[in-house]
């Protein structure tokens, strides 16, 4: 097994639909107004920036995202990562009910020093913090589609 590799899913429940979720979640430079533990992303060009997150432990992550596939009609959303992290991450939009559900998922391998050194002790509470971070971005985003 590959300790430093993790592979993430999440699924968000949303009250507003697909489109209003979908469009939410392709302006990635607005992340740090609903979902704090994205402390600041920073656009090279249409499709490429620098994203910063720190969760619940004191350390930041920095990585390069570059788009590889927006498809509105699909509600597809998905990045390559280069940096702390490397691997890609997707969302997934689709119609649930009256509102939405969002399905994130993230394979990555970690590149930071002091991750890399704790990666078989450190795994559960790494996984931890990422939980927190994503329940904390979905409690985000639902009251951010509620003002917008």
């Amino acid at each position: 097994m590959d300790w430093t590799r993790y592979h993430f899913r999440s699924r968000w429940s949303l009250p507003a639909g697909p489109a209003a979720v979908y469009d939410v979640l392709e302006r990635a430079e607005d992340y740090p107004r609903w979902w704090h533990q994205v402390r600041e992303v920073n656009r090279i060009d249409g499709a490429t920036g620098v994203i910063t997150i720190r969760s619940l432990l004191p350390y930041d992550m920095t990585f390069t995202a570059r788009e590889v596939r927006r498809d509105q009609a699909a509600g597809i959303l998905e990045i390559a990562m280069s940096g702390d992290i490397d691997g890609r991450a997707r969302w997934t939009i689709s119609a649930d009910g009256m509102g939405s559900l969002a399905r994130y998922e993230q394979v990555v391998d970690v590149n930071k020093p002091l991750l890399r050194r704790f990666a078989v002790p450190g795994r559960p509470v790494f996984r931890a913090n990422h939980w927190l971070m994503m329940r904390a971005g979905r409690r985000g985003l639902v009251g951010y589609l509620g003002t917008v």
